[in-house]
């Protein structure tokens, strides 16, 4: 759901603006990376015809072992006031960001390096979902949606091999549908409690409880990828900020919101993708790389959504 001009600027943040200081209009939710491949004009994917509850994306996978040392970013020193207090050193978005992409990819080298097999935790699905086709039938939905609403990412998939494909599908769909709860038709009713509620549903996905048959897909794929849950948290942080917030006040403010509703999707996709064996990149330099694609691409779509507006 994009915020238009003349709500932005009747925001509550709008109308605390200070003389001088220069503020980012952002939509209020701006399409996820994968979805944003889509290639037609004019805007976002049409809305999804799926109820809230059903939908998943992608992942990736790494190469050797990760050294684990990377360079330290600023911090942003917060000034504290004339009465002697101390001042505090507060990490800047960059920072906090930076922490996330060194545990990614701590994990992901830690699964490539690991000599056992890794154990995969059984999908517990209810017994509909066990009636309807169980994880063949959740995958291959996934599959419609992808194909439904962004079709020429679904063709990018057909270049992946099968097991790398359904998780994709799987991890868009989850992006798609937790994308729908502040961008969809219902997104006038929802409340942070119910935000917090498909949180807590979330977890109940990486603890192989899913709730339907498209969190199932998605419950199977994290179990056979290393794929970690805080980008999906984050991506849910941000749908918290749509909720309440629609400027923003300086670029380290910008940067952290279009990391929550983007830059996590190239965190959740590569260790389903995957690197090439011949690579020679770094772990954290492929996942930053990732990182990186995913802001550009919120930049370019909160950019492009101005010119429009």
């Amino acid at each position: 759901m994009l915020s238009t001009a003349s709500r932005s600027a009747g925001s509550p943040v709008c109308a605390r603006r200070r003389p001088g200081a220069r503020f980012f209009d952002v939509p209020r939710r701006a399409a996820t990376l994968l979805a944003r491949v889509d290639g037609r004009r004019g805007g976002l994917a049409p809305s999804c015809s799926v109820r809230v509850g059903s939908d998943p994306i992608g992942c990736l996978e790494v190469e050797p072992p990760w050294s684990g040392v990377a360079p330290a970013l600023p911090l942003r020193s917060v000034v504290a006031p004339a009465d002697g207090s101390l001042s505090v050193a507060v990490p800047s978005s960059e920072q906090r960001v930076h922490d996330v992409v060194l545990k990614q990819a701590a994990l992901a080298a830690a699964a490539l390096a690991a000599a056992a097999p890794r154990t995969v935790r059984p999908v517990q699905l209810a017994e509909p979902e066990r009636v309807a086709g169980g994880l063949k039938a959740a995958f291959d939905r996934c599959g419609e949606v992808c194909k439904e609403y962004a079709k020429t990412f679904y063709l990018a998939t057909q270049l992946m091999t099968p097991e790398r494909r359904r998780a994709i599908w799987a991890i868009y769909v989850w992006c798609r549908r937790t994308d729908e709860l502040v961008d969809g038709p219902n997104a006038a009713h929802i409340s942070a409690l119910a935000l917090d509620r498909w949180e807590s549903r979330l977890e109940d996905i990486f603890a192989g409880r899913p709730y339907d048959m498209l969190d199932a897909a998605l419950s199977d794929t994290v179990a056979a990828f290393p794929v970690d849950i805080q980008p999906f948290r984050d991506m849910i942080e941000g749908m918290r900020l749509d909720l309440t917030k629609s400027r923003y006040g300086s670029f380290d403010e910008l940067y952290l919101y279009c990391y929550y509703v983007a830059g996590t999707v190239g965190l959740m996709t590569v260790p389903v993708m995957g690197v090439s064996p011949d690579s020679k990149a770094k772990t954290e330099t492929v996942y930053r790389g990732a990182l990186a694609l995913g802001l550009a691409n919120q930049l370019t779509n909160i950019l492009r959504d101005v010119g429009e507006e």
